[in-house]
């Protein structure tokens, strides 16, 4: 018989964030254990998730490179920490763990002061700012790809590659077969630009199918994730082009849309990445170029190199390079098929399992985990003045 125990989780409100923090909390729920959430107002927004667990809105001070931010932001931080404390005495953890963005550290600040055993997840290729500051106090570092940038060497024994947990509708996908392909059935692609779309797929992407060899161009069914205030225009372009297109601003079915997709067009976060490798869909990324640190190129390393993914960088994407790139992956046989057994072999489906795993160990018996690369680690903000 297990022996039930309490975990802190704290998390940004973002859903690259929030997600894989949900996954672990689902996981070690199902396990008997009992989960609290630290987040800020945005994080408790997000429906569907954490809704059988505690959840703590706590401030989260964000140190920008501006020095004029740093007192309010230390001021917050220090005010998180002391309310992450309060939970901690009433709570009784047997760990914190931080899935990255501000509000993680507070949280982490207070397990810290309090000596409970501690953790990180980091879900990008490049090591999250928040947890660059903490990587050398914690217990554990877990990461979701083997090599990962702005991870100091002297950490590589407490590193863990775990993956980037995803929704078991997902993980599901891992054992269905790729979708029946011919040289006339309909092609699906899927265009998916983050929570909240991206302006320049709408602009690029139905131009650059509208160049498509006509045999091609006519099996399309697209669907697409749009902005508000591009789905109309958006629609316009693919009603006269006839091509039949399920436009939105946000789908809460992707898992779903994932199964039937033959191709992904997508930025490279690190949830869409997770999804792509798990499910094994072949894709076209392109990378946010503001993305902190260029983690979105990062990201889609592993999987481009793979070969399950073709990476257009944003300076780069035009409906022309789409158009090729598309041919491609389209038109030569057995090529998108083949791109979806290398998406698939990037995939790491145990994550949500390999992480609750990780938790539970720290402080008692190490377990066994795959080797993660660290690499050379430009200087960074320290925290020292903060008071432990």
């Amino acid at each position: 018989m297990s022996i039930s125990r309490h975990f802190v989780l704290a998390a940004g409100g973002t859903g690259g964030h929030m997600i894989p923090a949900h996954a672990v909390a689902e996981e070690l729920m199902a396990r008997g254990h009992h989960v609290a959430l630290v987040t800020d107002e945005r994080g408790a927004k997000i429906p569907g998730i954490f809704e059988h667990a505690q959840v703590h809105v706590m401030p989260a001070g964000r140190m920008t490179k501006n020095p004029a931010s740093w007192p309010g932001a230390l001021k917050a931080i220090l005010a998180g920490r002391a309310m992450s404390r309060r939970l901690n005495e009433t709570f009784r953890p047997t760990a914190v763990v931080g899935f990255g963005g501000y509000p993680a550290m507070p949280a982490l600040l207070g397990g810290l002061a309090d000596g409970i055993p501690t953790a990180v997840h980091e879900q990008n290729a490049v090591l999250g700012r928040v947890n660059r500051l903490l990587a050398g106090r914690v217990d554990a570092i877990a990461t979701a790809y083997p090599d990962v940038e702005r991870l100091k060497p002297k950490y590589a024994s407490k590193v863990h590659l775990v993956g980037n947990p995803v929704r078991e509708e997902v993980k599901a996908l891992r054992e269905e077969d790729f979708p029946a392909l011919t040289d006339e059935s309909v092609f699906r692609v899927l265009v998916i630009g983050g929570s909240q779309g991206a302006s320049i797929l709408s602009s690029v992407v139905p131009e650059g199918l509208s160049m498509l060899p006509v045999a091609l161009r006519r099996r399309l069914q697209v669907t697409q994730q749009c902005r508000a205030e591009d789905i109309e225009r958006v629609r316009k372009v693919y009603a006269e082009m006839e091509i039949p297109a399920d436009l939105a601003t946000y789908f809460n079915d992707v898992p779903e849309k994932l199964g039937w997709s033959h191709l992904v067009i997508a930025r490279a976060g690190a949830s869409t990445l997770a999804e792509l490798t798990c499910a094994g869909r072949p894709a076209i990324l392109i990378p946010l170029p503001s993305a902190m640190d260029d983690h979105q190129t990062a990201n889609a390393r592993e999987m481009t190199e793979a070969g399950g993914a073709r990476t257009i960088m944003q300076a780069r994407f035009t409906a022309v390079e789409l158009a090729k790139q598309m041919q491609k992956m389209a038109m030569e046989p057995g090529a998108l098929q083949n791109a979806a057994k290398r998406a698939l072999g990037c995939g790491r489906p145990y994550a949500a399992r390999d992480m609750a795993d990780l938790l539970e160990s720290i402080g008692h018996a190490p377990i066994m985990n795959d080797p993660v690369k660290v690499g050379p680690t430009p200087t960074t903000l320290n925290l020292a003045g903060v008071p432990a």
